[in-house]
């Protein structure tokens, strides 16, 4: 009976892992556990754990995370010494492993290094050679390192200037390196899973040194002539990584030639070539990182991260485990979920310039000591893990941080996504990590109550529209539905000496109308659209004033209102089509459905907005029109580009109640087709 009660225990353990099934240790094996404790108003469950534990033989963090009905911490030992309490299982929830931080790699010598690199190699498919690969513009890659032989070839290593060299010897382009391939390369290597590798690298070393803010040079130019190198060499499928940055505050969201060269080169203006290229949003200032979250506030994206084609990213971070043995008394300065220290942000900027950054990844933390209030760098465990330039000196892994790692954790996403649909434009893979993105609780609660287009302007424009969820990213629960269309519209036209609006396009979405009916009548869900477009830009000082814009046209979309006909429909976006300047600064209000609002949402070059109602309300929405507006195309005629067509990115996401039924059935046979209206 006694062996009975005691397979029982384990078997709840078992019943409470929620990991992957293989990371599950054995009985006896002492490992660092994430318990996530239950919430009852009655009984504290973490004071019980931590009173208990030293019965146990157990250990637990003196750090713990809050959240509304969960609280997390930390526990050291075995299955056999947590299976020993009834209580201690009842208060748990859920279990899974705790991450391994950087920390547990950088303090190891160097044979210790080199054998979890042995075993990370074992357990690794290399991509295909037709992969795509991320092209990285920075101080070169040490291409060498063990780790990133799989994936780069010495004829992809590049240079601005031959007399640089390609190797890094700064360190910050091979730091690049191993986070695009790898993600944080904690888990790559902590894990004894299987790893497939999607996409390869390219490099070209702009600057020997990212640390240029001295050296006056035309870095628009520069990185221009970076990417046609590249390109010349070969030709493949490939997307631009850069967290090079300038560090003043000049521009404000204004362009600068920097930027609208990362725009002309995005857009396709001179070859027809279209690029997606990832932006760094750039770090705050060191000195003043005890001030956060105000120094986060007053700190700007640095240039060219206002460009409005890019993909610029931001970071925040879920790093707050630190060592307090060997640390006493330091604190997380970012709380979990928080944005990180070091990302900058576009709240000062006018209204008018696009939200940036678009996304933010993860970028690592630092700690503060309440004595002398200094923010620092304290512990690796609070940064990522990645390939050191120098490995064959001993160094082979060494922690990352700051909006750099964000930006090639944004490249790595990219990349897996375009391995994965290889048909997407680089407009549909920028709009799907903005569609994925989501806020997190300790982000909106900066800004509550969240009770205006204000605060949820301020809220983007602190942490863009959030971190991007790779479940939803790359796979769709049965209660989530996702359409997504690339199509091109004709914005203008000439007639006589006059440049007019041309077409639009109606989408017409094979709702699953019927289904949608038949849920209870209350049913709310929810229509999430994101669409993307580059535009041509035009930079000079005319392009910031109402008469010539900086860019080249304007799309806008909008969605057919519950008991509005068709015909309706149709009448109401000529109308807004042909009321330019109305249509530009974003009027004709569609209810308080919609989280943003068409005024809000219609900032730069790609918008997203959630619209919630009921379920009978969405059967009767399925219309999408997408329509032009104002541009420089259009105003400066003697140009000629007002014949010229845009591209364009939609994505539709329907989410329903998990109660509800399966929505695929419904549509699987309809077809998504864009009608234009002359």
């Amino acid at each position: 009976m006694v062996e009975s009660i005691s397979a029982i225990k384990l078997a709840a353990i078992d019943a409470l892992w929620t990991d992957e099934r293989e990371l599950l240790p054995n009985a006896e094996q002492a490992i660092w556990w994430e318990v996530w404790l239950r919430y009852s108003e009655k009984f504290d469950c973490e004071a019980f754990v931590r009173e208990h534990a030293p019965h146990l033989n157990l250990r637990v963090s003196a750090e713990s995370i809050r959240f509304l009905d969960r609280t997390i911490i930390l526990v050291f030992g075995t299955r056999e010494q947590i299976s020993h309490s009834i209580h201690l299982l009842g208060a748990i929830a859920e279990l899974r492993k705790a991450k391994d931080t950087a920390d547990f790699f950088t303090g190891m010598g160097r044979q210790d290094q080199r054998a979890w690199i042995e075993q990370t190699l074992e357990n690794l498919t290399p991509p295909p050679n037709d992969a795509p690969t991320i092209c990285i513009l920075d101080t070169g890659i040490n291409h060498e390192h063990p780790l990133l032989q799989p994936v780069a070839e010495m004829t992809d290593m590049h240079t601005y200037i031959p007399g640089w060299g390609t190797d890094d010897r700064n360190g910050h382009g091979t730091n690049m390196a191993g986070v695009s391939i790898y993600g944080d390369l904690t888990e790559a290597v902590a894990n004894p899973l299987p790893l497939k590798l999607t996409h390869r690298l390219e490099s070209v070393k702009i600057t020997p040194n990212p640390d240029f803010h001295t050296d006056k040079k035309l870095y628009g130019a520069i990185t221009r002539d970076s990417i046609a190198r590249v390109e010349i060499e070969a030709d493949r499928q490939r997307l631009f990584c850069m967290a090079v940055s300038t560090t003043d505050n000049r521009d404000r969201g204004r362009p600068s030639s920097w930027s609208a060269t990362i725009d002309a080169i995005s857009s396709g203006a001179e070859d027809e070539q279209q690029r997606l290229v990832i932006l760094s949003a750039g770090n705050t200032d060191p000195q003043h990182r005890h001030l956060y979250p105000n120094n986060n506030l007053t700190d700007e994206v640095h240039d060219p991260g206002q460009s409005w084609n890019a993909l610029t990213v931001g970071g925040y971070t879920e790093k707050v485990w630190l060592d307090t043995a060997t640390n006493p008394d330091w604190i997380p300065l970012a709380p979990a979920g928080g944005l990180a220290p070091a990302s900058c942000t576009s709240m000062t900027w006018q209204k008018t310039w696009p939200i940036k950054s678009d996304i933010v990844m993860e970028a690592g933390n630092m700690a503060t000591n309440p004595a002398n209030e200094g923010a620092d760098y304290i512990d690796d465990a609070l940064q990522l893990l990645t390939t050191g330039h120098q490995f064959a000196l001993g160094k082979q892994l060494v922690s990352f941080g700051d909006t750099s790692a964000a930006t090639a954790l944004a490249a790595n996403l990219a990349a897996k996504v375009q391995a994965l649909y290889p048909d997407y434009w680089p407009e549909t893979i920028r709009a799907l990590l903005i569609h994925s993105a989501k806020w997190t609780p300790a982000m909106k609660a900066v800004f509550e109550p969240l009770n205006s287009q204000a605060k949820y302007q301020q809220l983007m424009r602190y942490c863009g529209y959030g971190v991007p969820d790779q479940d939803a990213l790359f796979w769709s629960a049965r209660n989530e539905l996702t359409l997504i269309a690339q199509d091109v519209i004709y914005p203008y036209t000439k007639k006589g000496s006059n440049v007019k609006t041309r077409d639009i396009n109606l989408h017409t979405l094979p709702w699953p109308a019927d289904v949608l009916r038949d849920l209870p009548p209350k049913t709310q869900v929810e229509m999430k659209v994101t669409w993307s477009y580059f535009i041509e830009p035009n930079p000079g000082e005319r392009g910031w004033v109402n008469k010539y814009r900086y860019a080249s046209h304007g799309l806008r979309f909008d969605v057919r209102r519950p008991l509005e006909t068709l015909t309706d429909f149709k009448q109401r976006i000529n109308q807004k089509a042909r009321d330019e300047e109305h249509a530009y600064n974003g009027a004709t209000p569609d209810s308080g459905q919609w989280l943003l609002g068409e005024k809000l949402r219609s900032l730069g070059s790609v918008h997203s907005d959630t619209w919630t109602g009921t379920a009978a309300e969405l059967a009767e929405r399925g219309y999408i029109a997408v329509y032009p507006v104002l541009g420089w195309w259009k105003e400066r005629a003697n140009l000629e580009r007002w014949g010229k067509s845009a591209r364009y990115a939609l994505i539709v996401g329907i989410k329903t109640p998990s109660v509800a039924t399966d929505i695929y059935t419904a549509i699987e046979k309809q077809i998504f087709l864009p009608v234009a209206i002359e």
